[in-house]
């Protein structure tokens, strides 16, 4: 009998004795075992701290993006190894898409975060702010990778997505990991990190994985590092309850399986298309995966008088749901993980049924294709009515982790609302409606109770990704029951791995410490014009200070007539009593294209390639005839830049790869020669070429 290997402290490990027996989902038969006995747990986070840390510390943003960006790729080549496990745990192949694939996406998407962020082993976080008078004080936030480790204890619904979209944030975020898959299906997890160190692509400690108990795994974390949890709220209770999670301040995130609800707004009638999309999403929710999802919607909220025409559509519709063997491609739904998760999804269905009635499907017979109804974990799509749902505890409170869903009626959208909130916090939610204002009523007063929102209409049903589907680029979570945490959502997920902390000093000096540059910080004027050097050369602080240009009412004149802009403003023959002004005043835009004019390179070839936009343009006083105009112009900061698509594929095909550059941000002071010099300023963005591009 196989068993399952360990990937801890730069080994493959298999723990003592047999372990737990893991059972393939839909014949029954032994697959392998899985124990983590005789680990030495605490050694594995020392491990994780003391050599996939610094290794990954070292690494840039855009290091590790590129790490991520070459891991996803990776795995893409071994597709066909993972869907034929996927397939043991009960799985369709559009379920195995969305686990296997859609975890390797999010390491794409967490990729491509990199962009966003310096080619630096820290971050600068938000806005800096002036603290004196004289300009010499400042302060502002930086991000540092904590010193310990991400301890990942996932569920066993998504053993290859649940693991990628959390390792691909603390990774990028530069904090190694320890996966601690559901042992249920861990063999697909174990599967994926086996060719994960293989690839080697990852610095030697980043990754280690447990197959097995989880041993006294939390009783030698510290505040440092950062645990995760998905899976149910009673069990995650219990381990955020840890008394050294508890006494080492541990951040501790949990992502609970919850009630999530969806709404037919009252305005959506049969003849409408909403009608039909609310029908399919929720058959869609309750089949996929066999109805396990963390998100999965158990509550069905429909105006009472539609309640009847909605039940039947519904029941035709789940009549046409095929199970069985996933490997026959007839099959729409699979299997259970389990016949443990069978005996408890019944279990649950039995207490629902105190105030439920079951209008659909059956607790003791399932028919299925090209399978043994008893030998796998099978069972019918189960559908529920309750009439009563606010004086019914239990539809509220009680959770089938299956294919099991309660419809409900309800009078009015406050009712709705109402009742949604009933479930104590949720994953999500969504309405179905074609009404702005109904839309609206149920978000603004709805959120407070869900971790995301779906507003589902004909216009973007088609695109969109549906109600149980978490995207890397928004935040998955939710409050109360959910379990409160929040995970993935962009730049804001990397930001719970980071340690956020206060800087101050003078401009100069965090300038020099942050490599952004402050206003007011000393820049660089003794050197060459900045456009004439290579992205590699250019310094944070290289600085210009231009000639000077006199603003003239004909220079206004001229650029009203080349613009169309013949605002009152701009003219001289405008009476200007009872406005701002005092008399003819320059175009914004105008003074901010002399600008360019002033600090731009002359006619000769430089290595500025392009203009590649303008951020926080402001125009802070106004501009009048007989102004002296000058710029302050100073390289503020450098982004990494990846080549295009097209560039991309000539490099592959030995041809012409274009010219490789980099991003700098230039702060533009636009300055006159009063006692109050600011007149407008601007973060300008140009694409610099490299010297080896």
């Amino acid at each position: 009998m196989i068993k399952l290997e360990n990937y801890i402290t730069g080994k493959s490990i298999t723990g003592d004795g047999d372990g737990q027996s893991l059972y393939n989902a839909v014949t029954g038969d032994l697959i392998a075992t899985a124990t983590t006995k005789g680990l030495d747990f605490k050694s594995i986070l020392e491990y994780g701290r003391n050599v996939g840390n610094p290794a990954l510390r070292k690494l840039t943003f855009y290091e590790r993006g590129n790490m991520l960006k070459a891991l996803a790729l990776h795995l893409q080549e071994h597709l066909n190894k993972f869907y034929a496990l996927s397939y043991k745990t009960g799985a369709t192949k559009a379920d195995s898409w969305v686990d296997i694939e859609g975890g390797i996406g999010n390491l794409f998407a967490n990729a491509s975060l990199r962009r966003k962020l310096p080619n630096e082993t820290f971050c600068v976080d938000g806005d800096s702010h002036n603290l004196s008078k004289g300009y010499t004080f400042m302060g502002t936030h930086i991000l540092v990778p904590k010193d310990g480790v991400a301890v990942r204890i996932n569920a066993f619904n998504f053993p290859v997505w649940g693991m990628l979209e959390k390792i691909a944030v603390n990774l990028l975020s530069g904090v190694p990991a320890i996966v601690k898959p559901a042992s249920v299906s861990c063999y697909l997890a174990q599967a994926v990190v086996k060719e994960i160190i293989t690839s080697g692509i990852l610095p030697e400690g980043s990754l280690q994985l447990i197959c097995g108990s989880a041993g006294d795994l939390l009783e030698h974390v510290n505040s440092q590092d950062v645990v995760t949890f998905t899976g149910s709220a009673s069990t995650g209770l219990m381990l955020k309850s840890n008394a050294n999670i508890l006494k080492e301040n541990v951040p501790f995130n949990m992502e609970a399986d919850s009630l999530n609800c969806i709404v037919l707004g009252n305005d959506v009638t049969p003849e409408m298309p909403e009608w039909e999309i609310f029908v399919k999403e929720i058959r869609k929710e309750m089949t996929l995966k066999a109805g396990q999802r963390c998100t999965g919607i158990r509550r069905i909220f429909v105006p009472e008088n539609k309640i009847d025409d909605i039940q039947k559509a519904l029941i035709k519709s789940l009549q046409q749901t095929i199970i069985g063997n996933p490997l026959n491609e007839k099959v729409k739904m699979g299997s259970l993980a389990g016949q443990s998760q069978r005996r408890e999804v019944k279990e649950q269905v039995q207490k629902l049924l105190a105030s439920s009635q079951m209008i659909y499907g059956s607790l003791d017979s399932v028919d299925v294709v090209d399978a043994d109804a008893n030998k796998g974990a099978f069972i019918s799509p189960i559908l529920l009515m309750n009439d009563k749902p606010f004086a019914s505890t239990e539809v509220h409170e009680v959770e089938a982790f299956g294919p099991v869903s309660t419809i409900m009626p309800y009078k009015n959208m406050d009712d709705a609302i109402e009742l949604s909130k009933k479930g104590k916090g949720s994953l999500c939610t969504s309405i179905v409606t074609a009404s702005p204002s109904i839309a609206k009523q149920y978000v603004i007063h709805a959120a407070t109770h869900h971790g995301r929102i779906l507003v589902l209409n004909n216009e973007c049903a088609k695109e969109s990704t549906g109600h149980g589907s978490p995207l890397p680029l928004l935040i998955h979570g939710g409050p109360g029951r959910a379990g409160g945490g929040e995970e993935m959502g962009g730049l804001r997920g990397i930001k719970h791995y980071l340690q956020r902390t206060a800087l101050q000093g003078s401009p100069t000096m965090l300038t020099a410490i942050t490599n952004v540059y402050q206003p007011h910080a000393k820049g660089n004027t003794k050197t060459i014009h900045p456009f004439k050097k290579y992205f590699e050369d250019l310094n944070i602080g290289d600085q210009l200070i231009s000639d000077k240009r006199i603003i003239t009412s004909e220079d206004i004149d001229k650029f009203a007539d080349l613009s169309g802009d013949h605002f009152y403003a701009h003219l001289k023959t405008t009476d200007f009593s009872g406005t701002m002004f005092t008399h003819q005043v320059a175009h914004g835009y105008f003074i901010m294209s002399i600008a360019a004019g002033l600090f731009a390179l002359g006619y000769e070839k430089n290595p500025v390639q392009l203009n590649y936009g303008i951020d926080g343009l402001r125009f802070v006083k106004p501009v009048y005839p007989g102004a002296k105009i000058y710029i302050r112009f100073t390289c503020k900061e450098k982004l990494m830049h990846d080549k295009n698509l097209q560039q991309q594929a000539d490099d592959l095909l030995n041809e012409d790869p274009g010219i490789d550059n980099g991003i700098v941000k230039w702060y533009v002071e636009i300055l006159d020669s009063t006692d109050d010099p600011v007149v407008g300023l601007a973060t300008i963005l140009t694409m610099v070429a490299k010297k080896n591009g």
